[in-house]
């Protein structure tokens, strides 16, 4: 396994940019995670609409779609035209934003290139697919040179204490930089980034259920998928799911097998792994435990995202944890959306607003505006007919409309 030494020595990633301690990225789930488990029907139109709404709120990292099998996952049927209409007419939006597709194998990688070759390069304005020389490019445009020098990679550590808060609460909504975004960019020309995201379980049984084989077989699978992105210079996000409880084999999963799943999409190059309570299981002491397991396998915490359900109101609570520990990037859906197919009885995501609130209240920035993402919460809510589960998105609504 490795260490955290070998990882500064050998490893230059994106997510160990320097960040102030305040300052909390949010990967906003909703469009795929959130969306997937609905039991009406989503349209295209809709899911774009969505997708627009959230690039306008300050959120820098969206979840749009699944290049998954749609007998398995039929509201993720039209993730290829999503993806081209992002890639020809992206949304406007006040900052760069990373787009994230989840590649359950090595077809779902294929499918979601094939699907970006088909984009014209005249469609896609800022964000080209191939030069103009008819050769491959990647996904994600070089930067420049000065961008390149701009862009080196800072130490890890900090003399300033990780678990440190701003005190001035007035900057909570001030926009801060996505640390894995390598350029800026106006309103009105913004530049994007296609991500991909892969997964594996933490149990044998969760595994087997979820993609029909052993986990080492699917860390195999995951290494192809990486080698592929890598090629087209693509950026890949890992998930571990069940990582602290399973449908199948109950609330304890060992703590050291998540690490060392961690460390395994670590080294194959995977640039992030977000650690999933995909059951919603997960406790204050367990998810401490389970964080000091792996600091102690030498996973450094700006690898690292907490994706946590809400199945027991522990979302939150195990955020605090995470911050405590000092984690820095934290997924979440609006209006609480989402669930596991492979996982009954699991409810929803932990809401955004009710996380931004949380984060804001104790001092961090986020760089989104939660009055607008309590808007996209009711409105999106109302579309798919279901509850609003965001206690704080209602909350603040009844203020603002009272």
């Amino acid at each position: 396994m490795r260490t955290a030494g070998w990882q500064r020595s050998r490893r230059c990633l994106s997510t160990t940019s320097r960040r102030h301690a305040g300052e909390v990225r949010i990967v906003e789930v909703g469009p795929r995670d959130g969306l997937q488990n609905e039991k009406r029907s989503i349209n295209l139109k809709t899911k774009l609409e969505f997708i627009r709404r959230l690039s306008q709120t300050g959120v820098r990292n969206i979840e749009a779609g699944s290049f998954v099998a749609p007998k398995w996952v039929p509201q993720m049927a039209n993730s290829a035209d999503v993806l081209n209409h992002l890639l020809g007419h992206p949304p406007a939006s006040p900052h760069p934003i990373t787009y994230n597709y989840l590649v359950p194998n090595l077809k779902g990688l294929e499918n979601l290139i094939r699907a970006a070759d088909d984009v014209k390069p005249a469609t896609l304005g800022p964000h080209p697919s191939r030069p103009s020389d008819g050769s491959k490019a990647p996904l994600t445009p070089p930067p420049s040179p000065e961008e390149q020098a701009e862009a080196e990679p800072a130490p890890i550590t900090s003399t300033q204490d990780p678990n440190e808060m701003p005190s001035d609460l007035s900057s909570a909504n001030e926009p801060t930089a996505d640390p894995r975004s390598s350029s800026s960019s106006s309103a009105s020309t913004p530049t994007q980034t296609t991500e991909i995201s892969i997964f594996t379980a933490a149990t044998e049984a969760f595994s087997r259920a979820n993609t029909n084989c052993s986990i080492a077989e699917s860390l195999s699978r995951c290494a192809a998928i990486v080698a592929l992105a890598k090629t087209r210079s693509i950026p890949v996000r890992g998930y571990v799911s069940v990582a602290l409880g399973c449908p199948y084999e109950g609330p304890d999963v060992a703590p050291h097998k998540v690490a060392e799943i961690t460390a395994s999409l670590l080294e194959m190059g995977v640039d992030e792994v977000s650690v999933a309570d995909t059951t919603g299981m997960g406790t204050a002491p367990r998810t401490r435990e389970l964080l000091k397991t792996l600091a102690a396998a030498g996973i450094v915490n700006q690898d690292l995202a907490l994706h946590f359900h809400d199945t027991y109101g522990q979302a939150l609570v195990n955020t605090v944890v995470g911050l405590e520990h000092g984690i820095r990037t934290f997924d979440s859906s609006v209006g609480g959306l989402g669930g596991c197919p492979f996982s009954k009885g699991a409810t929803g995501n932990v809401a955004t607003e009710d996380l931004v609130y949380c984060l804001h209240s104790l001092g961090a920035t986020t760089g989104i505006d939660a009055e607008k993402m309590a808007e996209i919460g009711a409105w999106i809510s109302k579309e798919l007919d279901r509850p609003n589960d965001s206690r704080a998105g209602k909350a603040m609504l009844a203020r603002l409309r009272a």
